[in-house]
């Protein structure tokens, strides 16, 4: 074979292994495509549901379940001395409410779970009212019996009246007492969905006392139809800006605004209590603060 013959052989391979080397680098890039593509649907598909997650929300403020208090707050707001509560007394209540009764006067049969008096609230979670009155609530239900769920913190409604009062929710609470039965129903979560219906029979309670649906309001307890709460009694302003840790301890000094008003609240709401389960136990229902308000119910 002749030297220029040998070249011509020489160059065709090497074109032919520079073809097979291009092929196999097309290849790899192919592949490497194919693998990024692969890997960036997969992260496309992991921060869509992401995405949903977020926007379907994790407990929080606008939940119904809120936020677990901490267990000072919670020790706090169930554990007022009844000699603060004695100093305390009416309170602001009657500056409040003008010398006015904070009660209507009950109606109909006995309202009754197990076998005792029951003390039917229904409120709404976002409702600015509902949020200044459960605190009094919890303070006087704890002299009867014990809030046996860890109280969980919410805030009422950033766009009404008194906005992000902090508040409890009764949602999903327990509670036990041998003198009464608590039945909290919280129609409404913080956001405005559904959360729990009341029955025909609650229904039926709430009518007697706010008989036009259109202008039926939150927060409703009837004490087992000896008297009616129909709203709140005393200013949710002092709560404005506070947190639940903050009220909470306000609520131990009888000279705070706040415990002039929650307190006086609670008092009241206390003498309700007693109306329901004949003025027992005796050392609540006979106690300075209990004799304060009895003239106003």
């Amino acid at each position: 074979m002749g030297k220029a013959s040998r070249i011509k052989q020489q160059s065709a391979r090497e074109k032919i292994a520079a073809q097979r080397e291009a092929a196999r680098k097309a290849e790899r890039r192919n592949r490497m495509l194919i693998t990024g593509g692969s890997t960036l649907v997969v992260l496309v598909i992991v921060l869509a549901f992401v995405l949903v997650k977020l926007s379907q929300g994790s407990p929080s403020n606008s939940s119904s379940t809120g936020t677990p208090l901490p267990a000072s707050v919670t020790s706090q707001v169930t554990g007022v001395p009844a000699a603060t509560l004695d100093k305390v007394g009416k309170g602001l209540v009657p500056a409040f409410t003008k010398g006015q009764p904070p009660f209507a006067p009950g109606s109909g049969a006995p309202l009754t779970s197990g076998g005792k008096p029951e003390m039917l609230y229904i409120g709404a979670e976002y409702c600015p009212y509902c949020a200044a009155m459960r605190w009094p609530m919890a303070v006087a239900l704890s002299r009867f019996g014990t809030l046996t769920t860890p109280l969980h913190g919410i805030h009422s409604s950033s766009h009404d009246v008194y906005p992000s009062t902090a508040t409890l929710t009764f949602y999903k609470s327990g509670y036990h007492s041998p003198y009464l039965a608590f039945t909290p129903v919280e129609t409404t979560t913080v956001d405005k969905t559904p959360l729990q219906n009341p029955t025909n029979a609650q229904n039926a309670v709430w009518a007697r006392y706010e008989p036009n649906p259109q202008t039926r309001g939150f927060p409703f307890v009837a004490f087992s139809n000896k008297q009616a709460m129909k709203g709140y009694f005393y200013n949710p302003a002092v709560l404005q800006g506070k947190s639940w840790s903050q009220i909470a301890a306000a609520l131990h000094d009888p000279t705070s605004p706040i415990a002039q008003n929650v307190l006086g609240a609670a008092n009241y709401i206390t003498g309700a209590i007693c109306q329901m389960t004949n003025n027992q136990p005796a050392n609540v229902c006979n106690s300075a603060a209990v004799t304060a308000v009895k003239s106003g119910l």
